[in-house]
């Protein structure tokens, strides 16, 4: 099982604002405003189990499988097909955020606090990352959540969004892809 989790839509700065500091990349500038629809996006990332639930056969892992650590070694059209297999399996339609859906999501939504990491100001309370990971991957939800309740928007594996990285462009653009 998983859960999905409601994301009301809203206007946000995408791209490296300034509590970003120099976290910031240079192509997150310039920050442009983004105006999104409502959506859902998945509470975690999804597990080894689901992904083994909805394929019907055990993901490909470096370290042997464990059904609560997030899927890896995917590629986005195996994330495509695996949609496709949970819209048959749930008759109800799933796809990947837009990078700008992610970027809203992961910022707490409507509800950001405009913490410099997802759901706080210190790394290590939200995030497996390379200073408490001891160079492994971790059980979703292990760390606290961000402000709309979605765990590991912040370190342990990086996620897939539906469309692809471009510049930003200047100005207000609604639901971009």
């Amino acid at each position: 099982s998983f859960s999905m989790v409601p994301v009301g839509g809203g206007t946000f700065t995408m791209g490296g604002t300034p509590e970003q500091g120099a976290d910031a990349l240079g192509g997150e500038r310039p920050t442009r405003k983004i105006t999104l629809s409502d959506y859902a996006i998945s509470q975690t990332e999804v597990t080894q189990a689901l992904w083994q639930t909805v394929m019907q056969e055990e993901p490909i892992t470096h370290e042997g499988y464990n059904p609560n650590l997030p899927v890896t070694n995917v590629s986005w059209f195996d994330c495509q097909r695996f949609i496709h297999r949970l819209d048959s399996i749930t008759n109800m339609p799933f796809r990947l955020p837009t990078e700008a859906e992610w970027e809203f999501a992961a910022r707490g939504g409507n509800n950001s606090q405009e913490y410099r990491f997802a759901g706080s100001f210190i790394a290590d309370s939200v995030a497996w990352i390379l200073s408490n990971a001891g160079f492994r991957k971790h059980t979703v939800g292990e760390k606290i959540p961000n402000e709309l309740g979605l765990y590991d928007m912040t370190g342990n594996v990086s996620e897939w969004c539906e469309d692809w990285y471009a510049p930003y462009q200047l100005g207000t653009e609604p639901n971009p892809k």
